[in-house]
């Protein structure tokens, strides 16, 4: 008989607990390439909905080569994205540490209302608006920190914020992230990010047609589940005493405690896996 076998369940993906965030979060950028002319490297979308497609595979040593196959997809909306901001981040033994952060002039509401806990019920309204007055003084302030980033800063990255009005979601407040700048020297970064101030960033502009990419988000949640939904073990045959959608043996007995790697009923789903293409 076989005495091994594949494991149960991925180990990539322990802890199986809820995620702290709802929004997917991009844990590592793409390497940066500086002989390419300057780029983003994401983008945000929302889940519009779900369908199935058509077609060819094409993976050699695979049975479905060069055949038809039926696959399901998901549809993401995704309305342009606008940069209101600049961060240069500096490099350190212990990683990445922000030195400053330029912002754009003018801020609009659904940015500004992600920056309050309750926009309705706040009574003076003052984020960005000290800001945006001071002209000349200001104007001064950016070229003197975008200086300070092309002299010292490693990385640099955007502000962008989606716009949510265009999504039928009930949600007025935008939701914001840094996106990474690659390509080009770093002088290069920050002209190209400054020239992206209070404009729209289409998803065409990042992505191209038929690029493969990477995409992060929170799965849906399903509760409390037992080993067989969790982990996708084997059920015991029909005449099992006391169930049979069970873990049967869990370690030999000389160490008496059993060993890591079981496979224990828990929380499924509303986890964080990035799906890696």
């Amino acid at each position: 008989r076989k005495f091994e076998r594949p494991r149960h369940g991925s180990l990539g993906f322990l802890p199986r607990k809820r995620c702290s965030h709802h929004r997917g979060h991009i844990r590592k950028f793409p390497r940066d390439d500086a002989s390419k002319p300057c780029h983003l490297t994401a983008f945000m979308g929302y889940k519009a909905g779900m369908t199935h497609i058509a077609r060819d595979v094409e993976k050699p040593g695979s049975k479905q080569h060069k055949k038809e196959s039926v696959e399901a997809v998901t549809i993401i909306e995704a309305p342009a994205m606008i940069v209101v901001g600049l961060v240069g981040y500096v490099k350190t033994p212990r990683g990445l540490r922000s030195l400053t952060t330029v912002w754009a002039k003018h801020v609009s509401d659904e940015f500004r209302r992600r920056l309050y806990k309750n926009w309705y019920k706040s009574k003076n309204k003052k984020a960005f608006t000290k800001y945006t007055k001071e002209e000349s003084d200001r104007a001064k302030n950016i070229d003197k920190e975008l200086a300070k980033i092309k002299k010292h800063c490693q990385v640099v990255r955007v502000i962008a914020h989606t716009q949510v009005s265009k999504v039928k979601i009930s949600q007025k407040k935008a939701h914001v992230m840094e996106i990474q700048i690659n390509g080009g020297s770093i002088a290069d970064k920050v002209d190209f990010g400054q020239k992206l101030f209070e404009q729209p960033v289409s998803a065409k502009s990042v992505f191209a047609q038929n690029e493969m990419i990477d995409v992060i988000g929170v799965t849906k949640g399903h509760g409390f589940k037992g080993v067989v939904s969790r982990w996708h073990v084997t059920k015991l045959p029909r005449k099992t005493h006391k169930g049979l959608r069970k873990v049967a043996c869990i370690g030999s007995r000389p160490p008496a405690r059993p060993g890591g790697g079981g496979a224990p009923a828990g929380r499924k789903g509303y986890f964080h896996p990035p799906e890696v293409n």
